[in-house]
């Protein structure tokens, strides 16, 4: 069990907000996923991998891709209180849910 957190590189957000952007997805896909996922993927220690992407589109098509397969995906929108405009898309979490699941979504992107 895994979660994978996509985060978009085109933005050139700073260290700092895109660890904030990719909490902010982590816990939103969490919350969205069914208990028994959740309880798996504690026991197995919450991994976690942080991938990217160069662009919005990039971000909407995962998530489609995630929905299709029945999967938690959560995408953030930023309040724009710092350094992107209020509704930008900036990260997108799949899972928890099994490594092979979310490897067939994120599996082919670049680590962050």
């Amino acid at each position: 069990m895994k979660q994978a957190i996509v985060v978009r590189t085109d933005l050139g957000m700073g260290e700092g907000k895109t660890a904030a952007q990719a909490a902010h997805a982590s816990l939103k896909a969490y919350e969205a996923a069914e208990d028994d996922a959740v309880s798996e993927w504690r026991r197995g220690g919450q991994k976690k991998v942080v991938v990217a992407v160069e662009s919005e589109r990039e971000l909407l098509d995962l998530n489609e891709a995630a929905e299709r397969r029945g999967l938690p995906a959560a995408l953030v929108r930023d309040a724009g209180h710092t350094q992107v405009e209020s509704g930008t898309l900036t990260a997108l979490a799949v899972g928890p849910a099994a490594d092979a699941d979310v490897d067939a979504v994120t599996g082919e992107l670049p680590l962050l």
